[in-house]
C-alpha cells in the first residue's frame, strides 16, 4: 500500500490538444496514475470563470492509440473542468492537480488572468495540492525538454511535503536551453501592471469593434520577484492564497467608524 501511486489530475487553458499539456502528462506519467480533464479549445486569459447559463460535456477521448490513461474533453472553463473532475469523474478528491504546461508566463500580475492557475486554485479551494506550470514561450512549437526535469522535481516535493491549507504554486519558466537554466528561485509575485489600450477599428459592416493591446511595466526592482528570477534565467516558484483579504488594512478599516 505504501508503494500506491498517486492520483494526478492533469488539466490547463491551452485546450486538450495543446503541446504544453502532453509535454505535462508525458512527466506526470513517471510519478503517477494519471487522469486528464481539460477544455476542448482554449480559454486562456479565463481567470476563475465557471459555467452558469449554459450546459457543460464532458466526453472521453483518446488523444493517442497507445494511451494507458484516461482523458476528458470539457466544453467548459479550466476551473469547469476540476469542479466535474472531482464530482463527476473521479468521485474524490486527486492526490495532486497540475495545470499547463501554459504557452506563455504568469509571472506577477498575470496570476490573476490566468485560467491555467485557477484551475490550480480551484483545486486548492477544494483541498487538493495544486501546481500551475507555465513556459515563457508563447509558441505552438515551444521547446518543452528543457522544462521536465524542473516540473518533475517540484511536483515529487510536493508530493513528498505536502502544501499548506490554501497554498498552491505558480511556476513559471524561463525560455532556454536545459544548460542555460541556473536553477529554482522561490519568489514573491513582482508588483508589475499592463499599460493598456484598445485598437478601435471598423469592421466591413460599418460596425466598431475593439482589440485589446498593451505594454507590461514592471516598476519592481527587487531581486527575490518572478520576474528577476525569469530575467536572469531561473526557474521561479511563487505561492499564492486564494485568501484575498488585505489583512494589513483591517485594524486601518475599522477606525473609519463606519456604523457612525
Amino acid at each position: 500500500m505504501a508503494n500506491k501511486k498517486p492520483l494526478i489530475l492533469v488539466t490547463n487553458d491551452d485546450g486538450i490538444t495543446a503541446p504544453g499539456i502532453r509535454a505535462l502528462i508525458s512527466v506526470m506519467k513517471d510519478i503517477g496514475n494519471v487522469v486528464v480533464v481539460a477544455p476542448d479549445s482554449p480559454q486562456s486569459a479565463m481567470g476563475h470563470a465557471i459555467t452558469i447559463n449554459d450546459t457543460l460535456y464532458c466526453d472521453p477521448v483518446k488523444m493517442t492509440e497507445d494511451a494507458d490513461h484516461k482523458e476528458y474533453s470539457c466544453s467548459g472553463t479550466p476551473a469547469d473542468c476540476v469542479k466535474l473532475a472531482t464530482q463527476e469523474i473521479l468521485h474524490r478528491k486527486p492526490d495532486l492537480c497540475v495545470s499547463g504546461v501554459n504557452h506563455g508566463s504568469n509571472s506577477s500580475i498575470n496570476v490573476i488572468y490566468s485560467g491555467t492557475m485557477s484551475a490550480a486554485v480551484e483545486a486548492g479551494v477544494e483541498g487538493i495540492p495544486a501546481i500551475g506550470f507555465s513556459l515563457l514561450d508563447y509558441s505552438l512549437e515551444a521547446d518543452f525538454e528543457p522544462c521536465k526535469k524542473y516540473i518533475k522535481a517540484i511536483t515529487e516535493h510536493v508530493l513528498d511535503k505536502g502544501l499548506p491549507k490554501g497554498v498552491v504554486l505558480n511556476v513559471n519558466l524561463p525560455k532556454l536551453k536545459e544548460k542555460e537554466i541556473k536553477g529554482i528561485k522561490v519568489c514573491r509575485q513582482a508588483k508589475a501592471h499592463w499599460v493598456e489600450d484598445f485598437d478601435k477599428r471598423k469592421s466591413p459592416q460599418g460596425r466598431d469593434y475593439y482589440w485589446l493591446t498593451g505594454e507590461f511595466i514592471n516598476e519592481d526592482k527587487g531581486e527575490d520577484t518572478d520576474e528577476w528570477a525569469l530575467s536572469n534565467g531561473y526557474v521561479s516558484v511563487v505561492p499564492v492564497q486564494f485568501d484575498l483579504t488585505a489583512h494589513h488594512f483591517i485594524q486601518d478599516l475599522n477606525s473609519w467608524e463606519l456604523n457612525d
